[in-house]
């Protein structure tokens, strides 16, 4: 289960990303998350999917 707060999500996301997928579609399919909400939620708090690092900044 996803967190549902912005900056635990953004920890999550970012050692997900980091460990275990490519990219962010990646994980969304493998997962079958929204790739939207997420993207949405951490722009609440001023993070970004970079797709060069592969990481929210």
């Amino acid at each position: 289960m996803m967190p549902k707060d912005p900056v635990m999500l953004l920890s999550y996301m970012n050692l997900k990303l980091r460990d275990f997928y490519p990219s962010l579609p990646a994980f969304c399919e493998d997962t079958g998350e929204d790739m939207d909400q997420i993207v949405d939620k951490l722009s609440q708090i001023d993070y970004h999917y970079d797709r060069e690092k592969n990481q929210f900044v």
